[in-house]
């Protein structure tokens, strides 16, 4: 209700701020959401496609993500006009998916042996002269950071730390510092090539939130609702890996002009590792809809989630893609009526 409150209250003075023109009503904007799964939801409502429909890609889309959330209350609320949704973006996509690479999704969800090739989202979405505003949330699988997480979980049950793992990588191993230029030159080419295919479109950057605790001490060892068996140093470690990366992704936005949207710093105090009722992001297992998987792919053998918990993968939850709406939808209309 307050999160509805505050969208409603934004629209109020957005609308009203708003020119008075003669065709304001007839004109319908383009707006085009692209990003990862953190963008696209996976877990938090309804499949978008539905569950059994021809049209699923394998992208775990769904109701109540922030594209969602954002839509709807422009729908409800237009900015001068209705705003139309390309909403392609998809779990598991890296940088190189959104204008450059061919991405192969990998939902477990009423999933084939094998999902079929989905073109760049640019391409997909028909990004062209006539798009208004284009959101982008991506850049963690390109580290990858979930990868990272599971690495930290597979050697912390042996007391190993991760950290010592990737800032003295063995050999044939990425650096963290060596991960941190590349994730930069890619964004760079990515941004590039968004702007090449939009030319009059408002470009926002959307970054990530506080998944990780501010006090490491704050998560249970052991406990898979929280971050199971990552060190407390660890912990304290993949924070500043995950703050670096917005660090990236918003100076690489300033380069461009670009608008940078910051959820980490409302979402902090929300993390993994908070009592259910006051978390926006689910641990390593957590609470998701019933058709979400419950079973973990851990090194060795598959781990299922205790208590009925999903395996939720350190992702936002309802009441975090609520958060994310707000700042988004703020920048959206913002957009608009610059344009």
């Amino acid at each position: 209700m307050i999160h509805r409150m505050a969208r409603l209250a934004l629209a109020v003075v957005l609308l009203t701020a708003a020119p008075a023109t003669a065709d304001a009503t007839t004109e319908t904007y383009q707006w085009a959401a692209l990003g990862d799964s953190y963008t696209a939801g996976v877990f938090i409502g309804a499949p978008l496609p539905a569950v059994g429909d021809e049209n699923r890609d394998g992208c775990d889309r769904t109701t109540n993500s922030y594209p969602d959330l954002v839509h709807r209350s422009l729908s409800e609320f237009p900015p001068g006009g209705p705003v139309q949704l390309a909403d392609f973006s998809c779990g598991g996509a890296e940088i190189r998916h959104i204008a450059s690479d061919e991405q192969r999704p990998v939902s477990p969800v009423d999933a084939p042996d094998e999902w079929p090739l989905v073109s760049p989202q640019v391409r997909r979405a028909g990004l062209d002269e006539g798009t208004d505003v284009v959101t982008i949330g991506v850049g963690g699988n390109s580290l990858p950071f979930a990868g990272m997480l599971a690495k930290c979980v597979e050697l912390g049950l042996s007391g190993r730390s991760c950290r010592e793992h990737y800032e003295n990588p063995p050999e044939g191993e990425e650096g963290i510092d060596a991960k941190f230029g590349r994730i930069q030159d890619e964004y760079i080419t990515m941004l590039a090539s968004v702007h090449d295919a939009a030319p009059n479109a408002r470009v926002i950057t959307v970054g990530y939130p506080a998944v990780l605790p501010e006090e490491s001490t704050d998560c249970a060892l052991t406990n898979w609702t929280e971050l199971f068996s990552i060190r407390h140093d660890d912990i304290d470690w993949l924070r500043g890996v995950l703050e670096r990366l917005n660090r990236t992704i918003q100076s690489t936005s300033s380069f461009f002009r670009d608008r940078y949207v910051d959820v980490y710093s409302s979402s902090v105090g929300h993390d993994a590792c908070r009592p259910a009722d006051e978390k926006w992001v689910e641990g390593i297992c957590g609470d998701a809809e019933d058709y979400w998987p419950t079973q973990i792919a851990l090194p060795g053998q598959p781990i299922t989630c205790p208590g009925g918990k999903h395996a939720t993968l350190v992702h936002p939850n309802a009441r975090g893609h609520e958060n994310v709406a707000d700042h988004v939808e703020r920048a959206v209309r913002i957009a608009l009526l610059d344009r």
